[in-house]
């Protein structure tokens, strides 16, 4: 059990969370054919739109009211109906999802009255899918917007049944959070198809940021889960929630349609998977396929050839609440140690987590927690305290943009796990095998000085012959 704590300083020093809108836009790029859009000025818009850009290296859909001064205060509704005719015309999206920031939520708009009030003004915009989450950024955290958004696209276009409807047996929802990448939900789809289930993904990022180019260009999201799917999801067998961030969505798709749901908190490790493949067997009547049992038995190979390389290390993680649960929990299973656990937001399975404590703080709180390590693992903003400590950095999760294929980074099922182990361990092996800094500069001087040494003989024999 871990002790949680708060950071009691004044402000954050290298942060390490982001914000709830950024959250909400990167569940709503999961939706095809859809247009995110901040409700608030055009710099919050910009910092979001860098930093999805440098991650995922794509073009990305992202729009803004452009609050100014003068809106801030009188109200900014006129700016909310203007962008989305504007982006009507431009663009026809058939959603369009509009996440609030710190500045509207401070003045308090009824985004949510006056949206249906426009809809009454403008018929026009009947079929168009609008989905409005209060996402203020002077609380909470990045993997809070998420999840408020997957909720808020349920409780919009997933009808309420009365009765329970008739059913598909065979069609799963898989409610993917945001610790997921494109490639953690392709290989969850590998896995699923698998049993012969149908799964439909809530968002699916591995449609929309895989990184595939289109024939055609699109001003909106490039794929993803279509607006019509997500009404169908009322009618599916089970719900799958892959991490803790995703039971209130999980609850609202129970609540309105009656489909149950299991929640798994995490999918990285040999106990969680095999609780999964168990469970994808039981609702579809299927044995194990020998693929998947294949995948298992390369994975217990790869722990046992990589717990010599664990064993006893000492790891400093920064990372969201899930994806910190996630990894940590994984590496403790292989015989690590983690020395210092720093998170951004709330969330119950941080007083399980398998160390001393848990702060909800910056990376400047990682880099205090992390010197004497033999590694540091959050996103690339932890490069420089990696630097000052002199230990290596395992870069996961978002921001990742020093390095390529950040959105392909598989750490989930048994083949994902097994790529993490290799991906850790080697760094564990080529450490053994470098010298550390101290004796790295103690060695530059010490063939610097004989250089100079060299050079002063050369000197002296030459004025000898000369």
């Amino acid at each position: 059990m871990a002790l949680v704590k708060h950071s009691k300083k004044s402000c954050a020093v290298n942060p390490l969370k982001m914000s709830q809108p950024i959250g909400g836009a990167l569940a709503f790029m999961g939706v095809s054919n859809c247009m995110p859009v901040l409700h608030g000025s055009q710099g919050c818009t910009s910092f979001g739109l860098v930093l999805f850009v440098r991650h995922f290296r794509e073009a990305i859909p992202l729009q803004t009211t452009a609050m100014n001064e003068v809106a801030t205060i009188l109200g900014g509704l006129d700016n909310i109906e203007q962008s989305i005719l504007n982006i009507v015309k431009r663009a026809n999206p058939e959603v369009i999802g509009i996440c609030s920031t710190g500045v509207t939520e401070t003045k308090g708009d009824d985004v949510d009255g006056y949206l249906k009030s426009m809809r009454q003004r403008r018929p026009e915009l009947a079929d168009l899918g609008i989905v409005y989450v209060s996402t203020p950024d002077f609380k909470d955290a990045f993997q809070d917007g998420f999840g408020k958004t997957v909720t808020k696209i349920i409780e919009e276009f997933v009808p309420r049944y009365e009765e329970s409807p008739q059913r598909a047996p065979a069609r799963v929802n898989v409610l993917a959070g945001c610790h997921l990448t494109p490639g953690d939900i392709d290989e969850l789809r590998d896995i699923i198809e698998c049993f012969g289930l149908e799964p439909t993904f809530l968002p699916d990022l591995s449609g929309s940021l895989d990184g595939h180019i289109p024939e055609d260009f699109t001003p909106t999201t490039l794929g993803g889960v279509t607006k019509a799917d997500i009404a169908r999801m009322g009618t599916a067998g089970w719900t799958l929630a892959i991490g803790e961030q995703m039971r209130d969505a999980a609850v609202a798709l129970e609540a309105r349609a009656g489909v149950p749901f299991a929640l798994f908190d995490r999918l990285t490790g040999l106990g969680v998977n095999d609780d999964f493949v168990a469970f994808l067997s039981k609702i579809s009547g299927r044995p194990v396929p020998l693929k998947i049992r294949r995948l298992r038995g390369q994975l217990v190979d790869s722990m046992l050839d990589g717990h010599f390389h664990f064993g006893g290390k000492r790891i400093a993680i920064g990372a969201e609440p899930d994806l910190l649960w996630s990894v940590g929990s994984f590496l403790a299973e292989m015989g690590a140690e983690i020395i210092g656990a720093v998170t951004t937001t709330k969330s119950p399975l941080l007083a399980k987590f398998p160390a001393e404590e848990v702060l909800i703080g910056d990376l400047e709180d990682l880099e205090q927690r992390a010197e004497g390590s033999d590694l540091i693992i959050t996103h690339s903003h932890g490069r420089q305290a990696s630097e000052r400590l002199g230990v290596p950095l395992f870069r996961l999760g978002l921001p990742t943009f020093d390095r390529l294929g950040a959105a392909q980074e598989v750490s989930v099922g048994y083949r994902g796990t097994r790529n993490l182990i290799f991906a850790i361990g080697n760094i564990f092996i080529a450490r053994t095998h470098e010298p550390d800094a101290e004796t790295w500069r103690q060695d530059f001087q010490d063939h610097a000085h004989a250089g100079a040494a060299a050079q002063s003989n050369q000197l002296v024999q030459i004025e000898t012959i000369v």
